[in-house]
C-alpha cells in the first residue's frame, strides 16, 4: 500500500513537473512562434495561456508593438558639395513573426543597419536647400527605401522622419549673410518702388496745375509748402523759386510768394 502511495505521488511530481515545464503565458503585445524538432509551426500562438510538448518544442517571444528606432547621425556630402551631418528616427512593428524570425537572424539590428545605408544615400542624392526645406519628400523616399528590404523580414514601416541637418560654421555663416543680403535687397526695391510712386503722383499734380489758372496754381503750391514745414522735411518742392515768381507774376502779385521757396 506504501509503495503504490509513493509510485502515485511520483506520477504526480513529474505530472506536475512536465506541467510547469510545459506552461507558456504569452502577453498581449506578443506573439509565440514555435519550433518543433527545429520547424517552425504555421501558426503563431496568440496572447493567453499556451502549453508546449517538453523536450520537442521550444517558443520564440515576438514584440508586436510599434517600435522607435533612432537612426545615429550620419556624416555624408550632399549633391551640391555641403557636408552635413543628419540623424533620422525610424517607426516599425512586426506583422508578420514567423517571418520576422526565420528569414532574418536580428530584425532590429538589420532595420537598423538599413535605416544608416539608406540615409547616407539620401544625403549623396539631395541637395542642401532639399534637406532644411523639403523634408516631406525626403521622408518619403527614406521610407521607400526602408519598405523594400523590410516587407520580406515580414516588418512594415511606419514612417521615417529626419531629425536634424547640423551644418559647418562657415556654411552657417554664409547663409546668415546670404540672408542680411536678400534682407537688405527687398529694402531696396521697396524704397525704390515708393520713391517711383511718389515720382508719378508729383507727375500727374503738375499735370492738373497746367490745366488751372495761376493763381490757383500758385495757392497749391503754397499749400504744398505748408504741408512741408509742418511735417519738418527737408524736401520743400521740385520747383524753383524763379517758377513760383513767375506764377505770381501770372496771378498779378494777389498770392503771396511762399516764405519757404524764397529761403530754397
Amino acid at each position: 500500500m506504501d509503495a503504490l502511495w509513493i509510485s502515485l505521488g511520483a506520477v504526480v511530481v513529474t505530472a506536475g513537473a512536465l506541467w510547469a515545464v510545459s506552461a507558456r503565458v504569452v502577453t498581449q503585445i506578443e506573439r509565440g512562434v514555435v519550433f518543433r524538432l527545429g520547424r517552425a509551426q504555421p501558426d503563431p500562438r496568440p496572447p493567453g495561456f499556451t502549453m508546449l510538448i517538453p523536450v520537442v518544442d521550444r517558443m520564440k517571444r515576438v514584440n508586436m508593438q510599434v517600435v522607435t528606432m533612432p537612426v545615429p547621425a550620419q556624416d555624408g556630402i550632399t549633391r551640391d558639395n555641403v557636408t552635413v551631418r543628419v540623424d533620422a528616427v525610424v517607426y516599425y512593428r512586426v506583422i508578420d513573426p514567423i517571418s520576422a524570425v526565420v528569414q532574418v537572424q536580428d530584425y532590429a539590428f538589420a532595420i537598423e543597419q538599413v535605416a544608416q545605408t539608406s540615409l547616407r544615400s539620401i544625403i549623396g542624392k539631395s541637395e542642401l536647400d532639399d534637406l532644411l526645406s523639403d523634408r516631406e519628400r525626403l521622408n518619403q523616399g527614406l521610407e521607400v527605401m526602408l519598405d523594400s528590404p523590410a516587407a520580406p523580414w515580414g516588418i512594415d514601416i511606419d514612417r521615417v522622419e529626419i531629425k536634424d541637418v547640423a551644418l559647418p560654421e562657415s556654411m552657417k555663416r554664409s547663409m546668415s549673410r546670404q540672408a542680411e543680403a536678400e534682407r537688405e535687397r527687398r529694402s531696396r526695391i521697396i524704397t525704390a518702388d515708393g520713391e517711383f510712386q511718389a515720382s508719378q503722383k508729383l507727375s500727374q499734380a503738375a499735370g492738373v496745375m497746367a490745366q488751372t489758372p495761376a493763381a490757383l496754381q500758385l495757392r497749391l503750391l503754397q499749400t504744398m509748402v505748408e504741408v512741408a514745414a509742418e511735417k519738418n522735411s527737408t524736401l520743400v518742392l521740385p520747383f524753383p523759386v524763379e517758377m513760383l515768381r513767375y506764377f505770381e507774376a501770372m496771378a498779378g502779385g494777389s498770392v503771396p510768394l511762399p516764405r519757404q521757396a524764397e529761403r530754397s
